[in-house]
């Protein structure tokens, strides 16, 4: 019997086989749309973001010019890493490409799931975080803003509640009897924070995507469902017509909804049924505009991207909690270069070894650094793994040019960030 993977968004899951979240989770895979998505961001080009759900909603509003959004966010409990900038990028390039953009800070989670203060969160948050992003691209069209700050978020939460039970959280999340509170009440906050993108401050429904890594995935899922519940109508297709149907009686909306679609419509008191009429993304438009006309939100499901985890330079997960394991954006370049040159490698045990059976970039963390962050030509990153393959490089030449370029980058990163210290009044916030 397979064992199920478990997934817990608070711990340090680190996942070695990709293909199974396909089956176990009903992620799809990214490569079947890597053809239809345009100036395509490195990530996806080297299987790096590998699955999603429904991103084909995002790719549709891409090509026709319509509004769309990517949200993501970080829980400031530790030092900002290269694991945080790979989302960071994500959102970058969905900004760039013409989303609606949404950093949030996690502070409530922080607060309420490592007991984190109030002060530091928001000292973490801007210094580390805000100043990463923005040094990496962030344009202040976007919107970045604290979950305790904001009070769409909070009162956003409160409403989705009303569509959560104990039993369903503590499925998802492994809540127990000894789980606080506000613990569970800020993965409502987190679901508030995917949605609130869609609310009429901020231009109404559209589709929007959540770039994360796999662990955060029960999230993901369970604001799917939540925003499905949330929803006033559903627009259900039948064998030979569409059937739009309301959570409470309300013939008011029923009349507006029939007066506004073409075909043979049936008027009934709790539904609407549509003959001679299959365009269901008109029907869904026309419903949207009456569910919000009467007070409801009209949500689209949030889409995803799932990129791999980046190994930790000690193996494993890179991880905030193993200081050895990760790159911190803040951190000396020199100490940064000694980790690299430290790193795990895919070499074999002996050089002799290495030039006849070859490297496993693949296990390699060196080469993940060059692949993940430090190298954008393509021809170049190809040519470094088939000379690694093929024994003809070695891991010392790996981590000499990973660790040059670390150096590089850093610097330039740090100076950026020291840059966006003076620009945070165009985010609207300030040290």
């Amino acid at each position: 019997m397979t064992q199920k993977i478990k997934l817990n968004p608070w711990s340090t899951n680190f996942i070695e086989d990709y293909s199974k979240l396909f089956d176990e989770f009903g992620v799809s895979p990214f490569e079947d749309l890597l053809a239809n998505v345009p100036n395509p961001h490195p990530y996806m080009r080297r299987q790096i973001i590998f699955g999603h759900r429904d991103y084909q909603s995002i790719l549709d509003a891409m090509h026709s010019n319509q509004p769309f959004g990517v949200m993501s966010g970080f829980m400031p409990s530790g030092p900002v890493h290269l694991g945080h900038k790979m989302v960071m990028d994500e959102i970058i390039w969905h900004q760039r490409m013409g989303a609606d953009a949404f950093f949030g800070i996690a502070d409530m989670e922080a607060h309420a799931v490592r007991g984190i203060p109030w002060k530091e969160c928001t000292e973490r948050g801007i210094n580390d975080y805000v100043l990463s992003l923005i040094a990496l691209g962030f344009e202040p069209n976007g919107r970045i803003y604290f979950q305790s700050k904001d009070l769409s978020v909070k009162d956003l939460a409160f409403e989705l509640g009303v569509e959560a039970n104990l039993s369903e959280m503590s499925a998802i999340y492994g809540f127990s009897g000894e789980t606080h509170i506000s613990h569970m009440f800020s993965a409502l906050v987190q679901s508030a924070d995917i949605l609130h993108a869609q609310l009429k401050a901020y231009g109404g429904p559209k589709p929007v995507v959540i770039p994360v890594g796999f662990d955060q995935d029960p999230h993901i899922r369970l604001t799917r469902d939540i925003a499905s519940r949330m929803r006033m109508f559903k627009v259900e297709q039948r064998d030979d017509y569409i059937s739009v149907r309301a959570k409470h009686p309300n013939k008011e909306a029923m009349y507006e909804i029939a007066d506004s679609l073409e075909g043979d419509v049936k008027i009934y008191a709790e539904h609407v049924d549509i003959y001679d009429n299959k365009d269901v993304e008109k029907i869904e438009s026309v419903v949207r505009a009456v569910e919000i006309e009467h007070g409801g939100y009209g949500l689209l499901l949030p889409s995803s991207i799932y990129h791999r985890f980046m190994s930790g330079l000690t193996g494993g997960k890179m991880s905030s909690s193993s200081p050895d394991s990760i790159i911190a954006l803040t951190e000396s370049p020199d100490v940064a270069a000694e980790k690299v040159k430290k790193a795990k490698t895919g070499g074999r045990v002996t050089l002799t070894d290495q030039r006849k059976l070859g490297g496993e970039p693949q296990k390699c963390t060196a080469y993940e650094l060059l692949l993940f962050h430090l190298i954008e030509d393509e021809a170049h990153i190809t040519q470094i793994f088939t000379e690694c393959k093929e024994g003809k490089r070695t891991c010392g030449s790996c981590k000499t040019l990973a660790a040059e370029l670390m150096i590089k980058f850093l610097k330039e990163h740090q100076e950026g960030r020291e840059r966006a210290k003076e620009r945070l009044d165009e985010y609207g916030l300030k040290i």
